[in-house]
């Protein structure tokens, strides 16, 4: 901004766009529910966007600004103005009413003027106060906002909080304030329907205005703009001639009003003192809980302050979260001997640190140890320091080696009698293997006590846990390196910046671990959860991650090959059922062959209400056209050829000859793992170009490929948890369960039940584990609706405690908010009350679900510390570990053991969980991957 407080006789005039606001708090997760099943979700987000900007900022006066109901004079002007835009949801409009109630009650100004749009109410009040000297920040997200900067208005994206002043505008958009209308006219706007120039994007319109100025003077200078040298600049002249009309209508359209007749004075934008009492009733209503308790607290009669935030955990556990106080001044950076000793000495007598490396790379094969960081307790308070040894930038200070201090922290780190935390703790084990360095005393991981206290409500990086429970903003990675390609790499870092970023990661993670320890110890079965199965599973996820898998790298090379001539015959077939050449890739050109040339149904649009192209409706339209089908067909191929036959051998580390993946605790709600970079998760079973990729996993000179996986196990898991007879019975005499299935379903001797009998019922059974509806199933198995329904009818009638279940299960999330495992793992579901029916459907899909798929996930952990603990007591040298996909385990294991190996390791997966039905594995061995199933 530019210098407050010189140049204005008040603080900085806050201008806020409440439409802008409200649309983004409703886009954005979590979409908040009341008991009564009322969305509160916008609400919630623009009022703690609100107090965020006035606690930052505290301004003595400030307006928000809301579009008004009804048409604007824009749609006189140009009665096709944002006729693109789809109605306004329900679950929204129904917010608008009571956030506007709480908005006044917290004493803030809000002004929504009939007949112009907020912009045009902002642009005009930041017009006169600029023409008075006064400074005004406005907070949006919108860019055509843009235009209205000058050395008094300056513009701020709460999302971002970014700033945006005349150089700021430049540096985004490459041209001054003074010429974004012209800009934005030129483009055009899809959103609002604002015509533009057709052909004339981001860069087209950047390139004509620096090269020619505004509107005015590029008509003026038509003969020149083939001389600019853009792409399509030669014809370009020619268009803007054709369409000199349009862009005339699309400036009028696209330039805020500094004239709107608002009528409001200096002393209407001053805040007033908040109404509690209101506030109270307000937050009762949306049951808010944390705010409604901070507003009761006031007892002496003082007044609340409008910028207290909170965070929906806050609000779900109704607790709450005090910003803590972080003395920076305890952090120490160990450059000689004497302080390392000291430091060492300090730790001995603590009982606890948290550990950080800090090295070059987010890749574990790859990184180099620049640091480390140790936080650590005493006489109650938290000290931290820094042993940087690997900063190399042109005059970095003389640092301690990493011979030198290897001795005490390899002392350290082994002894069993300090306790060690840490934030995603795997990633340090697998870096400081590298230096054959290891940890013992493990206690805690932040990361993964946050998603067992609650793997839904927010990311569980550091960052967003500090701001989130500890209401401290960490000083990001970003902010001391850089951005993009010029990022700089840890070792390249200022030794005071990197040091004191460092020591604070280590004091948050032993503050986030105090924190999570006490909210876990309320909760026995979490707490269970954590301690025996997530933090035990951490280092032989390591353990598996350093294994990695053998890769054929030349039989990539030529299935991508091959891939590539399918990929182009998929091509010419489309060009040729399409008519024309078209992008296979580009949903725009796509969406205009299907729908407008082609005339097929429109099975759903998107949000700004064109037909959709997602792969759910290719797959339904399919069953009927060829075009869809090739399109899938296309899409799949292409996916794996790049995302594996090209990527995979690029993958290969120089320093094993292996590739090795990423598995991550901490992503899926429900509790299974992921995997990444490679993603080992997603290469298809079912289909002979999957097979044929996961052929390229080989086993070493001497060893075989072992895949066993659990048979049915979720199916297993519903027996189990709704103690249906028949199924109970189905499973304990071994019997085909989709035979079964088929059996009761079709009324037909088990003997008797047809192949596609058995499909179907397969398609019954798996489907309603996954809250598939009629509509789902008679798309999967190409019949009619009325048939499917009847088919779920008949499986309910014969099933009758599946049914019971699913009903059971529906009232207890509605009830509690939440699911649970056999093993006590919870997944919430803010949705389960929501008025939006999708959501709240989807919610009670993922509560029927969840329980399933999260056991099976516990299920398959528990297996992997059972084998693990096996192989490193008994076989360490014939069985390595090197995958774990769904409910699948992969070994190699030495040739000549196979025969005796085998039933000890099935046994073992067999033995993880004691279900009311058998837990069944089955394994195979081959010289791949694909020859292992």
């Amino acid at each position: 901004m530019t210098q407050q407080g010189s140049s204005s006789a008040y603080k900085p005039l806050v201008l806020v766009d409440g439409s802008s606001y409200l649309f983004r708090a409703y886009h954005a997760p979590p979409h908040l529910t009341n008991s009564r099943g009322e969305a509160t979700g916008a609400i919630y987000g623009v009022v703690n966007m609100l107090k965020s900007l006035v606690k930052q900022y505290s301004p003595e006066r400030m307006i928000v600004i809301f579009d008004a109901k009804g048409p604007t004079f824009r749609n006189e002007m140009y009665s096709e103005y944002k006729a693109n835009r789809p109605p306004m949801p329900d679950d929204l409009r129904t917010q608008i009413e009571p956030l506007h109630n709480i908005i006044r009650a917290m004493g803030l100004p809000l002004v929504a003027i009939e007949g112009v749009e907020a912009d045009d109410v902002i642009g005009t009040i930041a017009h006169e106060q600029s023409l008075k000297g006064n400074d005004v920040l406005i907070s949006t997200g919108d860019k055509d906002m843009a235009q209205l900067v000058n050395d008094h208005v300056t513009l701020i994206n709460t999302m971002t909080n970014t700033i945006m002043d005349p150089e700021g505008v430049v540096n985004k958009f490459g041209i001054g304030p003074e010429l974004i209308i012209d800009y934005l006219a030129l483009m055009g706007d899809k959103v609002d329907n604002i015509p533009g120039v057709p052909g004339v994007g981001e860069k087209t319109a950047v390139s004509l205005i620096q090269g020619l100025g505004s509107i005015k003077s590029i008509y003026e200078n038509l003969d020149k703009v083939a001389d600019l040298g853009f792409r399509g600049s030669k014809s370009m002249a020619a268009k803007l001639e054709e369409h000199k009309e349009q862009l005339e209508l699309s400036y009028e359209l696209a330039t805020i009003k500094l004239d709107v007749d608002h009528q409001i004075s200096d002393q209407d934008m001053v805040l007033a003192a908040p109404n509690n009492e209101a506030l109270a009733e307000l937050f009762k209503e949306c049951e808010f809980k944390r705010w409604l308790k901070e507003i009761l607290s006031k007892t002496d009669g003082t007044t609340e302050s409008v910028a207290s935030t909170s965070s929906p955990a806050a609000e779900s556990k109704d607790e709450q979260i005090e910003s803590v106080s972080i003395d920076k001044s305890k952090y120490v950076t160990v450059l000689d001997e004497a302080t390392w000793q000291e430091q060492l000495a300090n730790i001995k007598s603590s009982g606890l640190i948290a550990f950080d490396t800090e090295t070059t790379s987010l890749d574990y094969m790859e990184a180099q140890l620049v640091g480390f960081s140790v936080a650590y307790k005493k006489d109650e308070d938290i000290h931290a320091f820094y042993v940087p040894v690997g900063h190399d930038y042109p005059g970095a200070p003389e640092q301690l080696t990493l011979e030198q201090v290897k001795p005490g922290l390899a002392e350290l780190l082994t002894d069993k009698n300090i306790g060690k935390v840490g934030q995603n703790l795997k990633y340090d084990i697998n870096v400081l293997a590298k230096y054959d360095l290891s940890i013992d005393g493990i206690v805690g991981d932040t990361m993964l006590q946050s998603y067992i206290f609650n793997s839904t409500s927010t990311r569980h990086d550091m960052d967003s846990l500090a701001l989130k429970y500890l209401g401290h903003k960490c000083v990001s990675f970003e902010e001391i390196a850089g951005k993009g390609a010029k990022q700089l790499t840890f070792n390249q870092i200022e030794l005071e910046q990197a040091s004191a970023y460092a020591a604070e990661d280590a004091d948050i993670t032993l503050r986030l671990y105090d924190y999570f320890s006490d909210q876990l110890r309320k909760e026995p079965a979490l707490n269970q959860l954590f301690n025996e199965i997530e933090l035990p599973l951490m280092p032989v996820l390591s353990q598996v991650e350093q294994n990695g898998v053998l890769i054929n790298a030349d039989h990539l090379h030529e299935l991508s090959a091959e891939f590539e001539g399918k990929l182009q015959e998929l091509e010419r077939k489309a060009h040729e059922v399409a008519g024309e050449v078209f992008n296979l890739g580009s949903p725009k050109q796509l969406q205009e062959i299907l729908f407008n040339k082609l005339e097929l149904p429109v099975i759903k649009k998107t949000p700004k209400g064109a037909p959709s192209t997602a792969e759910d409706v290719l797959q339904e339209l399919a069953h009927k056209y060829e075009l869809p089908k090739l399109i899938i067909e296309f899409r799949g191929l292409s996916k794996l050829k790049s995302t594996y036959t090209d990527k995979l051998p690029t993958m290969i580390k120089s320093a094993t000859g292996r590739v090795h993946t990423s598995y991550h605790q901490a992503v899926a709600a429900t509790g299974r793992l992921s995997s990444t970079d490679p993603n080992l998760q997603n290469i298809p079973i079912r289909n002979e170009n999957g097979r044929r990729i996961r052929q390229a996993f080989i086993a070493p000179e001497g060893r075989k490929i072992v895949a066993i996986d659990y048979s049915q196990i979720e199916l297993r898991i519903m027996a189990h948890l709704s103690g249906d007879k028949s199924l109970l019975d189905a499973f304990a005499h071994n019997l085909d369960i989709h035979k079964t299935t088929a059996s009761e379903v079709f009324a037909t001797p088990f003997d008797e039940v047809t192949t596609e009998q058995r499909r179907a019922a397969k398609a019954v059974n798996f489907g309603l584990i996954y809250g598939m509806s009629a509509f789902g199933l008679a798309n999967q198995l190409d019949i009619a609706r009325g048939q499917a329904q009847e088919y779920i009818d008949k499986y309910f009638e014969r099933f009758p405690g599946v049914l019971k279940y699913m009903e059971t299960t529906r009232l207890n999330a509605e009830e509690n908010g939440y699911v649970e495992t056999l093993f006590g793992r919870r997944l919430y579901l803010p949705d389960i009350k929501a008025r939006n029916v999708p959501r709240r459907k989807a919610a009670e899909r993922a509560a029927i679900n969840a329980p399933m798929q999260g056991t099976a996930a516990d299920i398959i952990k528990r297996a992997m510390l059972k084998v693990s603990d096996w192989i490193n007591e008994n076989e360490a040298d014939n069985v390595t570990m090197i995958m774990q996909v769904h409910d699948e385990l992969v070994f190699e294991i030495v040739e000549s053991e196979l025969e005796r190996i085998l039933p000890t390791l099935v046994e073992l997966m067999e033995s993880a969980a004691s279900l009311d039905v058998p837990l069944t594995a089955e394994a195979d061995q081959g010289d791949n991957w694909d020859q292992a199933h």
